[in-house]
């Protein structure tokens, strides 16, 4: 539903060069220095629990900026399952090369796969209800590959920045009212999506007759979230515009199920991306010599 700004490929570089920067600035790897440069080695790197695959173009672009003469090999592309012990992909060059870039490549990896291990499984709790979204509660500078990790565990998009539509949280209706600011946002950014965060039914009629295009249905139980959807949907029998629904505010894993099926079309979490936790992915190495 959202668009970058900024592409992907693009965001992947400079997030693995900020990465790089901050382990060889200034002097270099001290350590990798002391193997020799003659030296060739080829290895796999290998799942240490299973789960969703993320971070390859990322773990590339890791190794590719230290060496280029490094070759890689993958065995799963994003999105794939994987379990423990499983060769996820092979890569040969330089020892030192390699050991310069192994953290940096495998942080990448381990935690977008993380990402995209945990959006699974509420994808599938979520069954063929309502879709999962993330939010914009990612790590700074990783925004993009955070959200293409998403993809890859089988959510969507929301926002990817404060450009891409119009969002009317309570905070921003300080001094104001949803209609003036529904009204104001469509004066200034008429082909914009303007969404509107809801806490009671009585937002929930304004934000409806305002005409907003999505409705945030905040901290709401799964029942006061069919009363909404009642709502909505007597306010569209008559062929007006229904505006798309989203349920987010206290919903865990463990009952997003009950959310699922009220009637909402997306449910949206931050633990998605700023609580899930890294995957054990590790690099076996063999010296060649």
């Amino acid at each position: 539903m959202s668009q970058s700004f900024e592409s992907l490929e693009s965001a992947i570089r400079s997030s693995v060069q900020r990465a790089l920067e901050e382990d060889l600035v200034p002097d270099g790897d001290l350590t990798a220095a002391l193997v020799s440069p003659e030296l060739v080695t080829s290895g796999t790197l290998t799942a240490r629990q299973g789960g969703i695959l993320a971070g390859s173009d990322c773990a590339t672009e890791t190794f590719r900026q230290i060496d280029t003469k490094i070759k890689m090999s993958w065995h799963r592309k994003d999105g794939d399952r994987f379990n423990s012990g499983d060769a996820l992909a092979t890569l040969e060059g330089s020892l030192a090369k390699v050991l310069t870039a192994e953290r940096t490549a495998l942080n990448f990896l381990s935690h977008l796969s993380g990402i995209a291990t945990v959006v699974a499984k509420w994808v599938e709790q979520a069954g063929d209800g309502a879709i999962i979204w993330d939010t914009r509660k990612t790590i700074p500078g990783l925004r993009a590959v955070e959200k293409a990790a998403v993809l890859a565990g089988g959510g969507a998009n929301h926002r990817h920045n404060l450009s891409d539509w119009v969002m009317l949280k309570d905070n921003h209706l300080t001094g104001t009212t949803i209609t003036d600011a529904v009204m104001l946002s469509r004066q200034k950014w008429p082909d914009r999506a303007v969404h509107v965060e809801c806490d009671s039914f009585g937002q929930v009629q304004e934000a409806l007759d305002a005409e907003a295009d999505i409705l945030l249905l905040d901290n709401m139980t799964p029942e006061e979230i069919k009363h909404c959807v009642s709502i909505v949907d007597k306010n569209t029998e008559n062929g007006t515009k229904r505006p798309l629904l989203e349920a987010s505010g206290g919903i865990t894993l463990d009952i997003v199920s009950n959310y699922s099926n009220t009637g909402v079309d997306y449910i949206s979490s931050g633990v998605l991306t700023n609580s899930a936790p890294a995957l054990d992915i590790g690099l076996d190495l063999i010296n060649l010599g």
